[in-house]
């Protein structure tokens, strides 16, 4: 059984499944990146909400690294991001369960991501093997084909 030009064609084939499913876990491995991110983003506002109180002085993000000093007038008074454009005002506990929520959702997430990177990666290796098997077979082939005339010759 000989590959010959398609065992080329199914190495070439073969490399370019194993560097989609690379670039995807690269995508993926930025998403957790990402999602990581937030969660500090969300650790660090439960421990202002822990920290700060009434009359403290905080300094406010305008934008472009931008800020402005202010004083907390109402720490009863937290406005948290519901999600989808929506938010709502809550006392620092009612706030700081939303936290809760929102980082045991992104912990979900992470999870689910990092499982898809484990399957990605596997199918991967897998094509890497199926890969080196058929470099050797069309070695082999090449050394029979190399071969073959050096008998006739004999």
């Amino acid at each position: 059984m000989s590959l010959g030009g398609g065992g080329q064609q199914q190495l070439q084939q073969l490399s370019q499944e194993i560097q989609a499913i690379e670039e995807e876990v690269e995508e993926l491995e930025a998403d957790v990146a990402s999602l990581r991110q937030e969660q500090t983003e969300i650790e660090e506002a439960k421990e202002a909400l822990d920290v700060l109180e009434t009359g403290a002085t905080v300094q406010v993000p305008l934008g472009g690294d931008a800020y402005v000093r202010a004083e907390v007038k109402d720490m009863d008074e937290v406005v948290v991001s519901l999600g989808g454009g929506y938010a709502a005002e809550q006392d620092s506990d009612a706030a700081a369960s939303v936290l809760d929520e929102k980082k045991a959702t992104i912990d979900g997430r992470i999870d689910d991501v990092q499982a898809e990177i484990a399957d990605l990666s596997e199918e991967a290796e897998q094509l890497e093997q199926q890969a080196q098997q058929a470099q050797q077979q069309m070695m082999q082939q090449q050394m029979q084909a190399q071969q073959q005339p050096q008998d006739g010759e004999q």
